[in-house]
């Protein structure tokens, strides 16, 4: 009996960190990127939407490249997204009082996935706090949609493009 005690003792750390290992050798990142053009004539201190074009995923290429499927892919998380303005030349996130992006396919409902408030930036680079939700249908699916809802600080006098840099962590099951 004492000897099946110690077994025990010595192979559960083994049993919990092989585990853990095994989840890291199932993980990985899916990166996809979007434009998001906020007119000139959006207005001041009101909430204005913005609908993006399609995000194609290119997911079903991305879990072969890593070995996998969509049937066995466990977890999808955001892991960053990063806005950069790319137009007009110069121009910072000073305008810019909040915004909140939403995701959305054509069979699952919208829910927020990133956003960032009270925003104080004074270059052309910000990171958005990720909601945490659960992403595994929306990076499965052939292509998504990001809304975005934008309230302004200040007027433009140009259109502003902005590049979101999103990466998905996704971590599949081994069978």
């Amino acid at each position: 009996m004492k000897s099946k005690l110690i077994a025990l003792t010595l192979l559960l750390p083994l049993f919990l960190t092989s585990c853990d290992a095994l989840d890291d050798l199932l993980s990985f990142t899916i990166s996809n990127e979007t434009s998001i053009q906020i007119k000139s004539t959006s207005p001041i201190n009101l909430p204005t939407e913005i609908v993006t074009p399609d995000v194609t995923t290119n997911s079903s290429a991305e879990f072969k490249n890593n070995k996998t499927e969509a049937g066995l892919v466990k977890d999808v998380k955001l892991k960053s997204l990063n806005l950069t303005i790319t137009s007009p030349d110069g121009k910072t996130f000073t305008f810019l009082k909040s915004i909140h992006l939403y995701i959305s396919t054509t069979d699952s409902d919208e829910i927020e996935l990133a956003y960032l408030d009270d925003i104080n930036s004074t270059t052309n680079m910000i990171e958005l706090m990720s909601t945490n939700a659960r992403l595994d249908k929306y990076i499965k699916a052939d292509k998504y949609k990001i809304r975005t809802q934008v309230t302004l600080k200040e007027t433009l006098t140009k259109d502003v493009t902005v590049k979101a840099n999103m990466k998905f962590g996704v971590t599949a099951n081994p069978f």
